[in-house]
């Protein structure tokens, strides 16, 4: 059985964090407000960065950080969970994404450097069905139980079924495809921003899944695998209530959100999360701000070889 959380993740310190006009015709949680103040912005971008890594490498967690470069521009950079994922059996795989300057974040000197740091055999690339058209961003579109091979994704343009359907050929995972939509009923761009998978339990914003067999069958699914489901409302997931990461270390496990989603828990909530792990927040305002994600997304899991 693979391991569900890791000890271990990648980051990537942004050089050149800003608002991307190209993700924001489907992220619906970017701002543009104040975007023009482009130099203030990245130094605050890289200042909430470095917080976070302080916090999470005071928790124990191991944080392999590695620099954004000033050519291309990447407005994104900081965002790596979603072009690649590490997987315990060897495997490194890149993905498809929607966003085409998005796409100048996939860099190939990344890649040997963590197979190399963590001795991964075997590379996988999806990207070649950008050219038609197709999308996984990876594990912001897939929220995975790795436990029981299970991933969930919500689709959207960003989350295609073709792609999903040879990525789980090929991963050996079984599929829970739902369609998570926002208060106006538009296609949510991340299965990441809606829910976030721990190990005995699942936080989720059910009232996106209108469609009621797709929510009994998610249901089932979570009660078949022994998870404890502990629900958001809409405006707890606008303040990125389902963007956290639950993670290993040596002190036991922690549960990992921003202090925007902290912020929105009722103490319920926070209770409840608490029986299984040990919350930790950090503030990243501008980073939610412009870049429409959160700490989630910041954190590329590495789940390395352990023989």
């Amino acid at each position: 059985m693979e391991r569900q959380l890791t000890d271990t993740i990648m980051m990537i310190r942004p050089v050149n964090f800003g608002y991307n006009h190209e993700t924001a015709q489907d992220n619906a949680f970017q701002s543009i407000e104040g975007a023009e103040r482009v130099e203030e912005i990245i130094e605050k971008a890289r200042d909430e960065f470095d917080r976070f890594v302080n916090v999470l490498i005071k928790e124990g967690v191991r944080v392999h950080v590695i620099e954004d470069t000033e050519e291309p521009v990447k407005n994104d950079a900081v965002f790596p969970n979603n072009w690649i994922s590490f997987h315990e059996n060897g495997w490194v795989i890149t993905y498809p994404m929607y966003s085409e300057m998005r796409r100048f974040e996939r860099r190939e000197d990344i890649v040997e450097d963590m197979m190399d740091h963590f001795k991964f055999t075997r590379r996988y690339s999806f990207e070649h069905y950008e050219e038609d058209g197709l999308f996984l961003e990876g594990t912001g579109s897939l929220v995975l139980d790795r436990a029981h091979k299970i991933a969930y994704a919500s689709i959207s343009v960003r989350t295609d079924v073709t792609v999903l359907d040879k990525w789980a050929v090929l991963t050996g995972f079984r599929t829970q495809i739902f369609h998570g939509t926002d208060r106006n009923d538009q296609p949510i761009y991340h299965t990441n921003v809606l829910m976030a998978m721990g190990d005995e339990f699942v936080v989720i914003c059910m009232d996106t899944i209108k469609d009621e067999e797709q929510r009994k069958s998610i249901v089932d699914s979570f009660a078949r695998t022994g998870k404890e489901v502990i629900q958001i409302s809409y405006d707890q997931m606008e303040s990125y209530a389902g963007n956290m990461l639950q993670l290993n270390t040596p002190g036991g496990n922690i549960m990992v959100m921003s202090t925007q989603a902290y912020d929105s828990l009722d103490s319920d909530q926070i209770d409840k999360i608490s029986e299984y792990s040990k919350i930790v927040h950090s503030d990243i305002p501008i980073i939610e701000k412009y870049g429409g994600g959160s700490v989630r997304c910041m954190m590329a899991e590495v789940f390395y070889p352990t023989t």
